[in-house]
């Protein structure tokens, strides 16, 4: 089918779906009402002109993207201070952890939906110098807009895995000549380059993997290693666990002998706590919830079975408080969430089998001995439960700080890119 005739059939499924876009989002906004709050925005519509300056348009569409941005912000407003960042979210998580962004003047906006108009729209509206798509973000009218407005766009932080690469060769038609509108591709690493390449981006380089150079809070991780002497107890963390995964591990948790560590389980999503405190109640397992306390656990806290990590922007606390952490998303085919936070918390990780959103970072992290995999979660449990108690655990935390270290530097590299395609 041909590139053009693609997009048509495209633009006109999305305008019929409009309706049941902003359905979805009104239902999504049940559990978390930031969803329906500036629905125009959604389609292209803003209420306020914005007055013209030099501005680079940034969109990271939830919180992991959101918080790989970062330092590349703050790196890009240390080569052009004056520069005015137009930050486009996704989701409610994004939007939230986006907000530690902005500085007076910034603008923040949802990016709209794909549909030809929403997009014309929206870049007639803002007229950016610059826009910088995190990861893996492949919009056809977006993109096709933005070649047509004269406005250079950057994939930073570049990602595809094997299956992400079959998935988009079944649209070939229509995402490969959207790919071939980037002007600029940042990958993470040569095979995510190769892959690129092999889905008709280019020009594309290899800068690293912008989430080792977001350095955790050390208050936050100082704050959790207070809270691990208190407990005087081994301490395993459930980081950013996924839905299909709380009900098997609380299982294999149960078949631990007595006495066992404190299972501290952080849900990656936040409108999910709710419904993991309830299993773990179903357990009978004795369960305290972080939003109980302030920054100090209180006595009647300490002997729980569960602690249930319900706040937002606080995992360095909770890799602070771990020795060991199960990787979230690894034990479902889900590909795995971010183990390099873990690693830069000196906090060592057991990852199951499917990490391939992180395939060469959890290979790194296996070379480093920063980490083990398991074939599931029943051996994953009993993995990180010996390893918490481990009398040479040290040297795993020691490994894991120094795997974290190796792999600095691709804010700069991106960063020096991107400012020299700014007028």
């Amino acid at each position: 089918m041909p590139a053009a005739l693609a997009r048509v059939l495209y633009g006109a499924l999305l305008r019929l779906l409009t309706p049941a876009y902003l359905l979805r989002l009104l239902w999504r906004s049940r559990r978390e009402p930031e969803y329906r709050r500036r629905l125009g925005e959604r389609l292209g519509w803003y209420r306020a002109p914005v007055a013209p300056a030099l501005t680079l348009w940034l969109h990271a569409v939830s919180l992991g993207e959101t918080r790989a941005a970062a330092p590349l912000v703050q790196a890009l407003r240390a080569h052009r201070p004056g520069l005015r960042l137009l930050l486009t979210c996704g989701t409610a998580t994004g939007w939230q952890a986006g907000q530690a962004l902005l500085r007076s003047g910034d603008l923040h906006t949802w990016l709209p939906f794909d549909t030809p108009g929403a997009v014309r729209r929206f870049l007639r509206h803002h007229r950016p110098a610059v826009g910088v798509l995190m990861e893996t973000e492949i919009w056809p009218n977006l993109l096709h807009a933005a070649a047509a407005a004269g406005v250079p766009i950057v994939l930073a932080n570049a990602r595809l895995s094997e299956r992400s690469l079959a998935r988009g060769e079944r649209f070939a038609a229509l995402l490969k000549p959207a790919a071939q509108h980037v002007g600029a591709v940042l990958a993470q690493t040569e095979a995510d380059a190769q892959r690129l390449r092999a889905f008709g981006a280019d020009p594309v380089q290899v800068c690293g993997n912008l989430k080792f150079d977001v350095a955790p809070s050390p208050q936050l991780v100082e704050r959790g290693q207070q809270w691990r002497r208190l407990l005087r107890r081994p301490v395993v963390l459930a980081a950013s666990s996924r839905e299909g995964e709380e009900e098997p591990l609380l299982a294999a948790w149960q078949q631990l002998p007595a006495p066992r560590p404190l299972l501290l389980l952080v849900p990656r999503h936040p409108q999910r706590f709710e419904e993991v405190a309830l299993l773990v109640l179903r357990r009978g397992l004795r369960l305290h919830r972080r939003t109980g306390w302030g920054e100090v656990p209180p006595a009647a806290v300490l002997g729980a079975d569960v602690w249930l990590g319900d706040t937002m922007g606080e995992m360095p606390l909770y890799y602070g408080c771990a020795d060991v952490a199960l990787l979230g998303g690894s034990f479902a085919p889900l590909g795995g969430q971010n183990l390099i936070e873990a690693a830069a918390c000196g906090c060592p990780v057991v990852m199951g089998p499917h990490t391939f959103n992180f395939a060469e970072a959890a290979q790194w992290c296996l070379d480093a001995r920063a980490g083990v995999r398991v074939a599931g979660i029943g051996e994953g449990v009993q993995r990180a439960a010996a390893l918490a108690t481990d009398p040479r655990r040290g040297d795993w935390v020691e490994r894991a700080h120094a795997f974290a270290a190796a792999h600095r530097g691709a804010t700069e590299r991106m960063a020096q890119r991107i400012v020299a395609l700014l007028p």
